[in-house]
């Protein structure tokens, strides 16, 4: 281990002292991240929302400036991987195991048993479950992986910087981003990065439970969770130490082999018709309302609060938990393409596969529940989409395709994290030891034991919210220090939307000149 930084050793410290408090106090444990989780979602929410916002609105202006046209690299460099094995790989480390586990549950939820605003049931809350779904899922959750992703491949490929959040605040902190400060910004990023993988490993793991008690009769408890944990770890661990080009690659692109899959069958024998239409009428909802759902915080309203806060600062937190970990991950396989590129294929295109992903199965669990045969919100949220499957000819086989697919989810997620953690504790470097990498790997997945024991899903979602509001602060510093840096560029290579007017001036003087 001599290539790694002081940011691994404290790092480690901190997981090792978290996994010893929630050992000893389970109960203390999650009765204090509890209390702080309610502190932070009663006091913070406006700002998840007002900074979520800002980055999007940042994203859309990069796209548009001139900017947007230079290359993460050299300007002759060009993309490494393909652009379906690229979208792939983003995809997979991006949403995974959320788009399986929330896939029929949230807007079930949303319709049947908490609505955003109307009354469960109702026509105007089918709506509203697949609008509210659309605005957790969409551009504002990929807009906070672009900022952290673009800033990173910025300043590593086309600076030389090494690939590590304290190199991306160089123009703003100068010396100071390789002294403490940037140890301490760095070790908030693998701390954070940790607590949001292992929360995504803990609802990976209480799935595919749920998909195992409902086929097969095997207990949905603990035990059965450890045991799943234990195993995908070792199967992720072996696909970590093949290599990012090996390893992740090709699970990224068996995943969406797999999803096309069983997206596909689930849009056949689900109600095909209803499916199309919600997803043309929502998506239309969603664009006209985006703006308000931004900034909607219900400060009149404890009800409608308390929504938002279990379900939009929830998600917002969660996005920027996972922000250092999909964005470093991201960066390291877009070398070569523009930052326009970067930024539509990052926002754009993972959005409208999350919208089609959730009117499908949403829209096939909402009708399932209409029909009165089967009562769904009584299912845990993991047991959900197989209780959905379960009501169709092919449940069987759609399940078990469900399964394999939560489980490749689940490796991949693990595999790009310990790379990520790895390049995070070692300099930024693009080749981590495979022992810096299974260190990482057993730490998150012994933090997401930890956390089921805790509280279970619950414990996983405070956890979430508290580590993510350290690195929003981070997040704002970087958008900052990147637009520094392009702005010093674009007047350096003269980029401008219309030619500056002195340089018009200037042109006509001397074409004056030499008519005279």
């Amino acid at each position: 281990m001599k290539k790694v930084s002081n940011v691994f050793w404290i790092s480690v410290f901190l997981v090792v002292i978290t996994l010893f408090l929630g050992t000893i106090a389970p109960k203390g444990f999650e009765h204090v991240t509890g209390t702080i989780e309610d502190y932070i979602t009663s006091s913070f929410g406006w700002y998840y929302l007002i900074i979520v916002s800002l980055i999007i609105i940042f994203c859309i202006f990069l796209i548009f400036s001139p900017v947007g046209m230079l290359r993460l690299g050299k300007q002759d460099d060009r993309p490494e991987y393909s652009t379906v094995s690229w979208f792939a790989m983003l995809f997979s480390a991006g949403m995974g195991i959320g788009l399986v586990f929330y896939g029929a549950a949230e807007p079930l939820s949303h319709f049947a048993s908490d609505p955003p605003l109307s009354e469960p049931g109702t026509a105007q809350a089918l709506k509203e479950s697949m609008r509210y779904t659309f605005f957790h899922w969409g551009i504002h959750a990929w807009g906070i992986y672009a900022l952290v992703g673009l800033s990173l491949a910025y300043f590593n490929f086309r600076k030389n910087q090494p690939g590590l959040i304290s190199a991306t605040l160089s123009p703003l902190l100068g010396k100071y981003s390789k002294g403490k400060i940037g140890t301490l910004i760095d070790v908030i990023s693998v701390f954070a990065t940790v607590i949001g993988v292992a929360t995504t490993l803990g609802f990976g793991s209480s799935q595919i439970n749920g998909g195992l008690s409902y086929l097969f009769g095997i207990p949905n408890n603990f035990t059965s969770q450890i045991i799943i944990i234990i195993i995908v770890t070792v199967l992720f661990m072996v696909s970590a130490w093949s290599g990012l080009s090996k390893g992740i690659q090709i699970l990224s692109n068996g995943n969406i082999i797999l999803a096309f899959i069983l997206l596909i069958l689930v849009f056949i024998v689900g109600p095909t018709m209803l499916i199309l239409n919600l997803f043309t009428d929502t998506l239309g909802l969603y664009l006209q309302n985006i703006i308000q759902m931004s900034f909607r915080i219900a400060p009149l309203s404890s009800e409608h609060r308390n929504w938002i806060n279990g379900w939009t600062i929830f998600y917002w937190a969660w996005w920027i938990s996972w922000a250092p970990f999909v964005g470093l991950f991201i960066a390291r396989v877009s070398k070569g393409r523009t930052i326009r590129e970067f930024l539509l294929g990052v926002l754009v295109l993972p959005s409208i596969v999350s919208f089609i992903w959730f009117s499908v199965f949403g829209t096939s669990a909402i009708k399932v529940q209409q029909t009165g045969l089967i009562d769904l919100t009584k299912y845990a949220t993991e047991e959900v989409l197989f209780a959905v499957f379960g009501q169709f000819p092919i449940g069987t086989i759609l399940s078990i395709i469900g399964l394999l697919l939560i489980v490749i989810f689940f490796i991949t997620s693990a595999d790009s994290a310990t790379f990520v953690l790895g390049m995070q504790t070692t300099y930024g470097s693009l080749e981590p030891p495979n022992s810096v990498k299974l260190t990482w790997g057993t730490m998150q997945s012994a933090i997401a034991i930890i956390l089921l024991y805790s509280g279970g899903l619950q414990a996983l979602q405070n956890a979430l919210i508290i580590a993510a509001l350290p690195f929003s602060i981070i997040m704002i510093l970087m958008a900052i220090s990147l637009y520094m840096a392009l702005k010093q560029e674009k007047k350096e290579l003269g980029l401008y939307i219309r030619p500056k007017t002195s340089k018009i001036k200037d042109k006509n003087r001397n074409h004056k000149n030499t008519t005279q």
